[in-house]
């Protein structure tokens, strides 16, 4: 659900910076986190200090190799993706679908996986750690929806259907203590593989092309803008690292710190959508 943001945007005295920052460099290379999507009603993995919130989240290498992880990956998704995939884009997404209509953003990479970037209106969007939305066998690499597997998912498991749990990032939920043994996962209908999300796991590899994909835009892009991204996890890191190593300038807005606050050359501490509200409401950063 997506927060209420209407009204008259209160001016803050970061709004001339950072209007002032895109006003003086016509092609970003924006990189977006889980803070972009929060006033979507997504939850964030980390605190303001960059911690875990909650344990961390299932590893690679545990899906792959344990049924048990498995069971208990799908039940939990089972009700996490039943609230994220009725997600609708903040003002965030939008702001920022309006930046690139008006030419000022050279790539849009995101850490997130819940498409809300396109459904605002962004077209060209790297989505870096891949989409909640489609379902992939590790096997044969066949791509199937993920909303045919969540109907798969419930009419295998009646009673974990009927089952709902506080939402968790990336279309997970915290559902403890349910008999996850019993959970019956379905496999791939081409060949009998194993099913996961088309998402990159913690301990598994974003894909190289997507990679080379942002080094080649932070080349062209004139600065970044980081937006809700605490920077703690190397693959987005490593591109503010870039960009910094090539001696320009990086601006983020963040609730808390970052893993980069020393490469930053502006740092707004507020939420997303409501700094980037304010920023095209205000009509301060001219088109090009």
């Amino acid at each position: 659900m997506t927060v209420d943001l209407s009204g008259a945007p209160t001016p803050r005295a970061d709004d001339a910076a950072l209007a002032d920052f895109l006003d003086r460099h016509a092609r970003l290379l924006v990189l977006t986190g889980a803070g972009c999507s929060t006033d979507s009603g997504i939850p964030d993995y980390r605190d303001t200090d960059g911690e875990w919130k909650r344990s961390p989240p299932i590893m690679f290498q545990d899906f792959v190799a344990h049924e048990r992880a498995r069971q208990r990956y799908w039940a939990r998704s089972l009700a996490g993706f039943r609230r994220m995939r009725g997600a609708r884009p903040n003002d965030a997404h939008h702001s920022l679908a309006r930046l690139e209509r008006h030419g000022r953003i050279v790539q849009l990479v995101t850490q997130n996986v819940d498409g809300l970037h396109q459904a605002a209106g962004s077209r060209n969007v790297i989505d870096l750690h891949g989409r909640i939305d489609t379902v992939r066998c590790l096997h044969c690499g066949r791509r199937s929806s993920r909303e045919q597997l969540q109907a798969d998912l419930e009419s295998l498991n009646p009673a974990f259907a009927a089952l709902d749990a506080v939402e968790a990032p990336d279309g997970d939920a915290d559902l403890e203590h349910a008999a996850f043994e019993r959970f019956v996962v379905p496999a791939c209908d081409g060949c009998g593989g194993l099913l996961k999300p088309d998402v990159v796991f913690f301990g598994e590899g974003v894909p190289p092309e997507r990679v080379t994909g942002v080094m080649a835009a932070a080349e062209s892009a004139d600065a970044m803008l980081v937006v809700g991204s605490s920077l703690m996890v190397y693959s987005g890191y490593r591109f503010v690292r870039a960009m910094a190593d090539a001696g320009k300038p990086i601006a983020a807005i963040n609730l808390g710190r970052t893993r980069a606050d020393d490469l930053l050359t502006l740092k707004i501490d507020d939420r997303c959508a409501i700094a980037l509200r304010r920023l095209v409401a205000s009509n301060a950063v001219r088109t090009r």
